[in-house]
């Protein structure tokens, strides 16, 4: 590109700041100026002043505020994904209606979303993981906007779920199918639930998303799936058709009371850089239901869930690792592959219909391992 800073062997990445609050555009731009590897090319305090930089400046990354004056930024990113697909990264308040915007930003093409640091996220929280979240969107792989589809609250749930399954009724309440994601995880999850059919065991999700925004995103997956989807709670019981999201900011385990599966909320330490992690999701999911299990680690970056995915194999869970191809960024999946967690790697429209393979039928009391 031209006007690119060398730095070493790699070109520095390239990023456009976009909002209209100047101190988090002064925020940012120290942050990022003082990485090695990156440079902020220019800022913008609105998106027709941003339209107008791209072209000049031609950005690997743009950050973007969802309210400002002019043109909202969900206006600006859909038709930015229109004429120049670009990696974006949404920073948002925390407020209800920004997190449902959000929500569809993600689904329009955005590759992450932040808290504004005048939330519950400090400054410092914010300085901390831009860098890593930058550079990830700089390495993403942009999937083909759905901005032309209609909302997804119009088509049926049922519709969505062309498969079927029969799983025995005493394997139903014993089982649990865990799923793990990060980066560009939202569209993955959002893909393979809604092909998922009712009938199956308790689903536990956990995706790497701020605070308050996990809500807004299970309240959107249960609008679109056939299963009911809902954040997950402190001694909540994981139910056959249901599917748990971990709520932003701590971590879930699975384990038991009175012999029936329980959900346990916690907070701690970061595991992995994240709360919730994945590693400790799949690590009680192992513990607790050893075999009865199925584990898949779907795109994001970082290395968060390849040990927990070894863990459940190890203790025969059946377990699936997205492609390279079809990942947004290749950094979970690649290490669970690198360390042999995962038994099948499939593309993103392969996984529900493997999860669904792999449920034993009436005649079988454990996952069939596919061939």
């Amino acid at each position: 590109m031209a006007g690119s800073v060398a730095f070493g062997h790699e070109r520095r990445i390239r990023v456009l700041i976009v909002d209209d609050s100047a101190i988090v555009r002064k925020i940012l731009t120290e942050t990022l100026s003082s990485q090695e590897d990156m440079e902020v090319v220019g800022t913008a305090p609105d998106p027709i002043v941003a339209f107008q930089k791209i072209q000049r400046l031609n950005p690997d990354v743009i950050t973007l505020d969802v309210e400002m004056p002019r043109m909202d930024g969900l206006t600006f990113l859909k038709q930015l994904m229109q004429s120049n697909p670009l990696p974006v990264i949404l920073i948002s308040s925390l407020a209800q209606s920004s997190c449902e915007i959000a929500m569809e930003a993600l689904r329009c093409g955005a590759v992450e979303v932040m808290a504004k640091p005048n939330g519950p996220y400090s400054v410092g929280d914010l300085r901390d993981s831009i860098c890593a979240r930058i550079r990830a969107a700089a390495r993403a792989k942009l999937r083909s906007s759905p901005v032309s589809r209609s909302s997804e609250a119009v088509t049926p749930p049922l519709a969505r779920a062309t498969m079927q399954a029969s799983v025995p009724r005493e394997w139903l309440s014993q089982t649990v199918i865990a799923i793990g994601a990060s980066t560009g995880g939202t569209q993955a999850i959002s893909e393979v639930l809604t092909a998922l059919p009712a009938g199956l065991p308790p689903i536990l999700v956990v995706q790497h998303i701020p605070a308050v925004f996990s809500r807004a995103f299970a309240e959107r997956l249960n609008r679109m799936c056939a299963l009911h989807v809902e954040e997950a709670s402190d001694g909540c019981r994981p139910r056959p058709g249901t599917a748990l999201i971990a709520p932003g900011g701590f971590h879930m385990v699975l384990g038991r009371a009175g012999g029936e599966l329980e959900i346990r909320i916690k907070d701690g330490p970061l595991v992995q850089y994240q709360r919730p992690a994945v590693d400790v999701l799949f690590a009680s999911v192992a513990e607790v239901a050893g075999p009865n299990a199925i584990g898949v680690i779907l795109t994001g970056m970082g290395k968060d869930g390849a040990d927990g995915l070894l863990r459940m194999k190890q203790r025969g869970a059946f377990t699936i690792a997205q492609d390279e191809a079809t990942s947004v960024v290749f950094g979970m999946p690649r290490e669970a592959i690198r360390l042999g967690s995962a038994e099948r790697v499939l593309p993103l429209d392969a996984i529900a219909g493997a999860i669904v393979s792999a449920l034993p039928g009436p005649s079988t009391a454990a996952p069939h391992r596919i061939a």
